[in-house]
């Protein structure tokens, strides 16, 4: 499956521009990573625009990601992209264990990327000058972005064997160039009353 079709499932299945935003996020982080371990860029990228095209329709966990993989499969995409998809939530793990690096980065960027867009909306700069230490502090904040597990982004990171600041900011590096695109450009300093 190529990015044009998995675009085409994701907007026939998804309306919510939230929803989309978070797609193009985990888009993002999965292509930079693709890049980062020699990976293939196209199906990396497709795993993350579709990871959760299913949610708005299906948001219950006996139905998330089982609804996405019947869909999938009847489209003929790659039983690899499928898997990975059903491996990012927790109560699948058992069936469909994090073992590859596809499935480890997956589940690492995910709710990384939704705290890292809640972040950007609070500041002026939005995602311009983000530091890995500032996202670290507003990790501590409990009520900020609350429905995001800090425990997963962390456990992400160990996922992937590498340091939790180095982690944040690859993710940042690669929301970055699509910025405009997830409405997170810089906002003009306000002028002086």
């Amino acid at each position: 499956m190529n990015r044009a079709q998995a675009w085409s499932i994701l907007s026939e299945y998804t309306k919510n521009p939230a929803l989309i935003r978070h797609a193009l996020t985990v888009e993002a982080a999965m292509r930079y990573y693709a890049r980062h371990y020699g990976q293939d860029e196209e199906r990396w990228g497709v795993v993350g625009l579709l990871h959760d095209f299913d949610y708005e329709r299906w948001p219950d966990p006996a139905d998330h990601t089982k609804e996405g993989a019947r869909i999938l499969r009847e489209a003929g995409c790659d039983e690899e992209i499928v898997l990975a998809m059903l491996s990012h939530v927790p109560w699948n793990t058992d069936q469909y264990p994090r073992d590859t690096p596809l499935r480890q980065a997956l589940f690492a960027v995910d709710e990384l990327c939704g705290f890292l867009h809640a972040a950007a909306l609070v500041r002026p700069q939005r995602l311009e000058g983000m530091t890995a230490s500032s996202i670290k502090k507003k990790m501590k904040q409990k009520a900020f972005a609350a429905a995001v597990s800090r425990e997963d982004i962390v456990a992400g990171a160990e996922l992937l064997g590498i340091p939790l600041e180095e982690h944040i900011d690859n993710c940042i590096r690669a929301l970055l160039p699509i910025a405009k695109e997830l409405g997170l450009e810089p906002q003009p300093e306000a002028a002086p009353e």
